[in-house]
């Protein structure tokens, strides 16, 4: 059964802890955080970016994988299927094929479009129950071709878009996806405490958390951030660990290659960054 991410998201911003957002790319991906999530009571938020819905063909194979997992599974934690950076037409087709939750990224629009655009994504999600991130100020970066500078928001643009009623806010605060260079900046805390008492009691997300230090991390919790997201540091662990299994030639031991084994270091390793990040984000035992 797959939920909304507003009330999950409404209670993690009330009890300040924050819920992760791990992408999935495949049946392996998914199969390693939803039963991290359930062995961790942990509530989870399954992203997919539209790259990777196109990859694995399409958001109804998706939507219906991960619905027939959960249900094979037996995961009771609450499972939130959300599209991440999602365009105007994405969004769409992702409310169509069952998602639970999608972000519309119309950061890329003047703001009036933005608005524009949001609204109708607002309308036609909330008719379904499903919730809806919006986004201002770009994130920094390239998250499947969509380049960010890792500009800072504007809270009065942020008010604008939340009072929208969009459920839930990805604002912009020098964070970027993909590994940091060595001369970033660091989030600005002061802007993301500017943006929270804007538009309180909305909980804010953190997109590129692949990289930022774990005391910016809880700081940016502390000031209202329920929703983080990562990606970057899941595909790292896993090629680290498939790379350590090729070199180390067990793949030509045996039935070494056959892909359930090949895949299953990584498998592992995704299972333990995403037990980590839920230990970080104090989301354990908060389903």
């Amino acid at each position: 059964m797959l939920v909304s991410a507003k009330e999950v998201l409404a209670k993690a911003k009330n009890e300040k802890y924050a819920v992760g957002q791990f992408n999935i790319n495949n049946l392996e991906w998914t199969k390693a955080i939803l039963l991290t999530a359930q062995e961790c009571n942990s509530p989870v938020i399954l992203g997919v970016s539209e790259g990777a819905g196109k990859y694995m063909c399409g958001f109804k194979t998706v939507a219906d994988m991960v619905k027939a997992m959960v249900e094979s599974l037996g995961i009771t934690v609450p499972v939130i299927l959300h599209l991440d950076h999602g365009s105007y037409e994405g969004a769409k087709k992702a409310i169509e094929a069952g998602f639970s939750s999608v972000m519309f990224d119309g950061s890329h629009y003047g703001i009036e479009e933005n608005i524009e655009k949001t609204k109708e994504i607002i309308a036609l999600a909330n008719s379904k129950g499903i919730s809806v991130e919006a986004e201002v100020g770009s994130i920094g970066g390239e998250e499947d071709g969509v380049v960010g500078a890792g500009e800072v928001a504007d809270p009065n643009e942020c008010k604008m878009i939340a009072d929208l009623g969009v459920d839930i806010l990805a604002a912009g605060i020098g964070n970027i996806h993909g590994k940091y260079p060595a001369n970033w900046a660091g989030l600005n805390f002061e802007v993301l405490a500017e943006i929270e008492k804007a538009t309180s009691p909305m909980p804010l997300v953190l997109h590129g958390g692949t990289g930022i230090p774990a005391d910016m991390i809880k700081k940016a919790i502390s000031l209202g951030v329920s929703k983080i997201n990562v990606n970057t540091e899941c595909q790292i662990a896993f090629a680290d660990a498939t790379r350590k299994y090729i070199e180390a030639g067990k793949d030509l031991e045996g039935k070494g290659f056959d892909p359930r084994k090949l895949l299953a270091p990584g498998f592992e390793a995704i299972k333990a960054t995403v037990k980590e990040k839920m230990e970080l984000f104090g989301s354990i035992n908060k389903a």
